[in-house]
């Protein structure tokens, strides 16, 4: 019922990056995000030697901080961008039925309508365009619904905030953990894939890019990479990337700030999702297991791309439109969690980036050199396959056409068989039947492998300190399989309990680093260095969470360093 996959231990980094050195590769990928990890895995299944290199953790930037969502973009269709809401669709569509159906899942929306007549005909003809552009496959249809209805549906929604309502679905995905297994499943192909890895500049033969100056973070050794081929996916830092090969390239990203909040589920009584328009953006309250996450925010970002900092003025700004629609307001007091990202957007005319482009480039501004950039969180397997399509010209034999809409990520096989035998595994492991769901939506058929770790030592069976939700043996699973080298890592990616304990991790710190400490060869001080830089991380946002704007956030956080800068020497 379970199944096996390459685990990502610290051997298996080291092996990667030894390999990546041994002889030129086909392709080179930088890049550890959803985009760089999908492009490991298209060009690794065209039977390509690949290498993947990412200066912090796989999805540590923008793509563990998006709203979650696997969408078309209903707001599209209003700017009359239909290829791209179709193409958004299509991917919607695989990656919840084929791809990954154990990590993706429909989740409901409820649109509210203020206007009677007009605004339900007009919205209504858009969201069935936007079901039938879809295919409907993978999420129920959309239904129109009276106010008393909608209510019902969202007991916690102001009477007045609505004449009636229309509900859809779309689909919802743990980013940070998707694109992790991305990686896991490139490795699975044979990729050597590498975190804590950071491009220092270019190998050059004349004007030719024939691979990438590499720090091992980890070890403070200076690495040459070869390759035929190199992809640049950094997102926000495409433009960095370029001006190590000589100045601004043939495409420009501006990064636009996202922020989301968290609250407790009990904080708002519904079972379905909202979306509503602002006059900057949209509203979205999303259902998030035991808890909503309530975002976006859409502005201008210009400061530290490492780590975009959330002021009190965009959480004000969540939950002054939150409010607008909720019977019980909700205060600063309710919020357990704050993350900021930035999207990689393709600078254009407009000073507004709600309007700049959600489609994505590829380019190559010099030989042996391509960038893709741009593009949605959902459409990453497209960017992919555009990105290694644009390399493989240049390789020289012939090189097959992708295929990774056939490709299911580590855990995906089985998965149906094994939810279908989740009491078996309950009653087999001694779990309760609910812990077992949660596994299952976290691991697929890789379940198995976790609960051998609670098999072989029970006391992993119990929860981490502070977030009920997550056992220890997951922070065990995250070190010895998942790629997780650093603290920060298990807590904010591999599991999401900086973002939904109520002291955001710190009373889980020293006891997952105890864990992880044996698997990672952690010596006592590491260990404690590790908890007290997470500690420090807290504290920065926390003091940038009560400052007035984007350079006073941005400064506070600042304040604390980066773990892996520590160790870069």
């Amino acid at each position: 019922m379970s199944r096996t996959a390459v685990k990502l231990d610290p051997q298996r980094r080291a092996d990667a990056l030894r390999e990546m050195t041994r002889e030129p590769l086909d392709v080179l990928v930088i890049g550890g995000g959803v985009v760089g990890a999908g492009a490991a895995l298209d060009a690794a299944t065209r039977g390509l030697r690949v290498g993947l290199v990412e200066a912090r953790d796989y999805a540590a930037g923008t793509s563990s901080r998006s709203s979650k969502l696997v969408h078309g973009g209903l707001r599209y269709l209003e700017q009359l961008d239909f290829a791209l809401v179709r193409e958004a669709l299509r991917e919607r569509s695989l990656i919840l039925n084929r791809l990954c159906p154990h990590l993706a899942r429909p989740v409901p929306f409820l649109y509210p309508l203020t206007h009677r007549v007009w605004e339900r005909f007009y919205v209504g003809s858009g969201v069935l365009l936007y079901d039938t552009m879809g295919g409907r496959h993978g999420v129920p249809s959309h239904r129109h619904l009276t106010r008393r209805q909608a209510l019902r549906e969202f007991p916690s929604l102001r009477k007045d905030a609505l004449v009636g309502a229309i509900q859809y679905y779309d689909g919802q995905v743990d980013d940070a953990r998707h694109t992790m297994m991305l990686a896991r499943t490139a490795a699975d192909y044979g990729a050597h894939v590498a975190t804590s890895a950071r491009v220092t500049g270019f190998l050059r033969e004349g004007d030719r890019v024939t691979g990438a100056r590499v720090l091992d973070l980890e070890t403070g050794e200076q690495l040459e990479i070869e390759a035929r081929q190199t992809i640049n996916a950094a997102g926000v830092w495409t433009d960095e990337i370029q001006d190590m090969v000589g100045g601004r390239g043939q495409i420009n990203v501006r990064a636009s700030k996202g922020v989301h909040i968290v609250v407790p589920r009990d904080r708002i009584r519904a079972r379905t999702g909202i979306i509503s328009r602002t006059e900057k953006s949209v509203l979205f309250i999303i259902p998030w297991d035991t808890h909503w996450i309530i975002g976006t925010t859409d502005t201008d970002w210009e400061l530290d791309l490492a780590h975009p900092a959330a002021s009190r003025s965009d959480v004000d700004y969540l939950l002054e439109h939150a409010n607008a629609l909720l019977q019980t307001p909700l205060t600063h007091e309710d919020v357990v969690g704050v993350y900021a990202g930035l999207r990689p957007l393709l600078s254009g005319e407009s000073d507004d980036t709600s309007q700049l482009s959600r489609e994505h480039a590829v380019v190559s501004p010099v030989a042996g050199l391509v960038m893709v950039a741009g593009g949605k969180y959902t459409t990453y397997r497209v960017m992919a396959k555009d990105a290694v399509d644009a390399v493989v010209h240049s390789l020289p034999r012939k090189v097959p056409a992708c295929c990774t809409d056939t490709i299911p990520l580590v855990g995906a096989e089985g998965y149906a068989a094994a939810w279908n035998g989740r009491e078996q595994l309950a009653a087999e492991s001694g779990l309760h039947l609910a812990r077992i769901e949660h596994l299952l939506h976290r691991y697929g058929s890789l379940i198995g492998e976790v609960l051998a770790l609670v098999a072989e030592r029970p006391d992993l069976a119990e929860p981490l300190p502070g977030a009920p939700s997550y056992l220890r043996a997951e922070a065990v699973y995250a070190a010895l399989a998942e790629g997780a080298l650093h603290l920060d890592d298990v807590l904010t990616r591999r599991t999401r309990i900086s973002i939904e304990a109520t002291d955001r991790g710190v009373a889980a710190a020293a006891d997952v680093a105890d864990l992880v400490a044996p698997v990672l060869g952690w010596s006592e001080e590491q260990a404690r260095n590790e908890v007290e830089h997470y500690r420090a991380r807290v504290a920065a946002e926390i003091d940038s969470q009560e400052q007035p704007d984007d350079r006073t956030a941005d400064a506070a956080r600042l304040g604390a360093a980066d773990v892996r800068m520590g160790r870069s020497g």
